[in-house]
Parts: C-alpha cells; sequence; structure tokens
C-alpha cells in the first residue's frame, strides 16, 4: 500500500512537471517594428528611388520565419508595426509604443534612437538597429539596451579598403557629397583608410550647382583631373552624383564606396550559400529585390526568434544575454555563422562587395588574419571601441 501510495505522488509529480513544461513552451512573442519616415532630399536622377516599405517588409520575413519554427514549439509571433510620418513626432509614438518589457526593431535616424533608449520606458527594452548605420552608435555614443544588425559605417568602409590593399590599389581619389551623410561616409573612408595603410591623395567636394545629367563626359574628367590614382572613391549615400562618375574620371580608373563595387549588407547578386532561399522569400511578400535596411530588419527578427527557441524566455534582458553568449550564433546566408560583439553590440557579418550585376568579393578577405574571429578584422574592434556600456 505504501508502494502504490509513492507511484501515485510519483506520477501526479510527473504530471504537474509535464503539464508546467507545456504551459512554458506556450509562448506569445510580440514584437514591435519602430520606423519613422525619411524625407530625403532630391537628387539629380529621376531613375533614383527607395522603397516605400523599406525596412518593414524584413521584419515582415523574419516573422514569418520565426513562426515556420515556433508552430512546433508552440512559439507564436506577431509584429506590431507603428510607422511615423517625416514631420510626426517619433518620440511622442515611442513612449506610448515601449511602456514594459518589448522588443524592438527600429529604423530610424540615430539621433532619434539614441532619444527612444535614453527613454524611461525603455531601459528595460532590447532595442535592434537597423536603420542606422552611423559609426558613434557602436562607440562613445553606445547604448546597453540597443544591439545592431545594420553593419556599421565602419564594416563597410574596412571591407573597401580589405579589398582594395588586396588589389594593391594604394592612391585614392576621394569624391565627397555635401550632404551630412555623405560626409560620414567619407570620414569612415579616411579611418579606414589609414588603418589598412590606404593612401588618399587626392579629395575633392562635389558641386552641387552642376547637372551632370548631360554635362558628365565633359566635365567630370576634368573634375578627376590629376596625375596618378588607382580608384576613385564615391561618398555619396543618397545616389545624387555617383552613378555618373563611372567611366567618366580622367584615367581610367575603377570606381568604388556608394558607385561601382559597393560594400553592403545584401544585395540581390548574392545567390551562394541558400541566400536563393531568403531571396524568395522576400520577393513573394514585397515584390522587389531585398535591400540592406530590409536585411538588418529580418536578421533582428531571426535573431529574437533564435533566442527564445533556446531560451524559452520572452524577457528582454534573458535574450540579451543568451544573444551576447558563446552559444548563440544567426544563419545569415552569407557563409558563416554570426554573432554579436560583447563590447558594443554589432552582428558580426560577412560584407558583400557588389555592383549591379555581380558579387565582386566577400569581405573579410583572405589574409586578413585576427586572433578571435576575422570578422573583427572589419569594424570597430574592442581595442578600437569606446563603448562602455555593454561592460
Amino acid at each position: 500500500m505504501i508502494t502504490t501510495t509513492i507511484k501515485l505522488a510519483s506520477i501526479g509529480i510527473l504530471a504537474l512537471l509535464a503539464s508546467n513544461t507545456i504551459a512554458a513552451a506556450d509562448l506569445k512573442i510580440s514584437i514591435v517594428y519602430l520606423e519613422h519616415e525619411t524625407q530625403r532630399q532630391p537628387v539629380l536622377s529621376s531613375l533614383v528611388s527607395w522603397p516605400d516599405d523599406e525596412g518593414e517588409i524584413g521584419a515582415v520575413v523574419g516573422i514569418s520565419d520565426n513562426n515556420t519554427t515556433g508552430k512546433f514549439l508552440k512559439h507564436e509571433y506577431t509584429l506590431e508595426r507603428i510607422i511615423v510620418a517625416a514631420d510626426d513626432d517619433i518620440i511622442a509614438a515611442a513612449e506610448n509604443a515601449l511602456a514594459g518589457s518589448r522588443l524592438v526593431i527600429a529604423n530610424v535616424s540615430a539621433d532619434n534612437l539614441l532619444k527612444i533608449a535614453n527613454l524611461p520606458q525603455a531601459q528595460n527594452d532590447l532595442i535592434f538597429n537597423a536603420g542606422s548605420a552611423d559609426n558613434i552608435l557602436r562607440d562613445t555614443d553606445c547604448h546597453a539596451n540597443i544591439l545592431h544588425t545594420l553593419p556599421s559605417r565602419a564594416m563597410l568602409t574596412d571591407s573597401l579598403m580589405q579589398f582594395l590593399n588586396k588589389r594593391r590599389w594604394n592612391s585614392v581619389f576621394l569624391l565627397e557629397g555635401n550632404r551630412k551623410v555623405d560626409q560620414a561616409f567619407a570620414d569612415s573612408v579616411r579611418r579606414s583608410a589609414t588603418k589598412y595603410r590606404i593612401s588618399i591623395d587626392h579629395e575633392k567636394r562635389w558641386i552641387d550647382d552642376s547637372d551632370f545629367r548631360r554635362s558628365a563626359a565633359s566635365e567630370i574628367p576634368v573634375f578627376t583631373q590629376a596625375r596618378k590614382y588607382d580608384v576613385v572613391i564615391v561618398a555619396d549615400e543618397d545616389d545624387d552624383f555617383g552613378q555618373y562618375v563611372l567611366y567618366n574620371t580622367w584615367l581610367p580608373r575603377p570606381v568604388a564606396g556608394t558607385a561601382g563595387i559597393e560594400p553592403t549588407a545584401w544585395d540581390r547578386v548574392v545567390e551562394q550559400w541558400g541566400a536563393i532561399q531568403l531571396h524568395n522569400r522576400f520577393t513573394e511578400t514585397a515584390a522587389r529585390p531585398m535591400n540592406s535596411i530590409d536585411y538588418a530588419a529580418w536578421a533582428a527578427a531571426r535573431t529574437i526568434g533564435e533566442a527564445v527557441t533556446r531560451t524559452k524566455s520572452i524577457e528582454p534582458s534573458e535574450l540579451k544575454t543568451y544573444i551576447l553568449g558563446n552559444d548563440f550564433s544567426l544563419a545569415g546566408f552569407k557563409g558563416t555563422k554570426m554573432t554579436y560583439r560583447k563590447w558594443n553590440g554589432q552582428l558580426r557579418q560577412p560584407i558583400p562587395l557588389v555592383h549591379p550585376q555581380s558579387l565582386v568579393a566577400l569581405a573579410p578577405i583572405e589574409g586578413f588574419l585576427h586572433q578571435s574571429s576575422e570578422l573583427d578584422t572589419i569594424g570597430l574592434d574592442q581595442p578600437e571601441s569606446k563603448c562602455q556600456a555593454m561592460e
């Protein structure tokens, strides 16, 4: 009789444990997609355009991918989309949306991202930066509640300089646009050139009052006139003038930067490592190719999905600890597992160097070594970063 009682008690305990396990597996994960629409300045070419749903559809596809796996684990992912017009107050919208512990994919400017991260409502949130490449967000202005899935400009320009170094194109003619983002890209080029011992022998600021649609063939050769350079680097993030530089330079030289050979997070020409699967899923949803902002938003959603799957938790603090730990990795269709830098929250990832019809190279370039990860040869390595918030 005593034995029977013990067995019944054991069965009851096992049933209770099983019930608790099932309950713990039933998770509803709500992710906020927060976007501040960009009011872009006009550019010369009428062919230049940007998708209205840039970033948003990347998050949508990431949520769909999460639910494909999640349905077997009884994990349900939903996306709460908050898209604020360019002339409306994104901070007020964030204050209303981020009460409580939230998981956030942010497609906003660096200035607004910092304001959002500093909100009292956001202190227990986990925010993924999918919209700003500003180096300072991974450096002196890093925040403990922000992780970065979009590559920094330093990652992009380091990748380009590795390629130039490998090809022995050591002399650069730098053309810098007049917009704030152009200056930020040019500054990052200068930093990376010093790092990889590339010489910027000529620099010029673009002339805003010229219409090079009609006069590029006659004026750009004069504008780029110099006795010697190996490559022209263009800093023109809004595609205002860079496309007119190709094949019109004084010396017959390759063009790189924001035109010609471009370092990017993602492009339709990336076709290896199963990337076609991601392209197909995205184009079925968006009816357009996936771009870098889309990819960063997708990677943020997938990071959350991977962390929830492994931890069985929806608490931002627990997910962040796992994401920054040694056991986390993300399959990002770039030929290697991707992880996060503990010192500034940046997602390590290869950088494709592309032109409109083909993949030219994938950085880090072979031969650039690192004591722990070759991916840390591009972007702010731990000794270079002044980030202290993640410590």
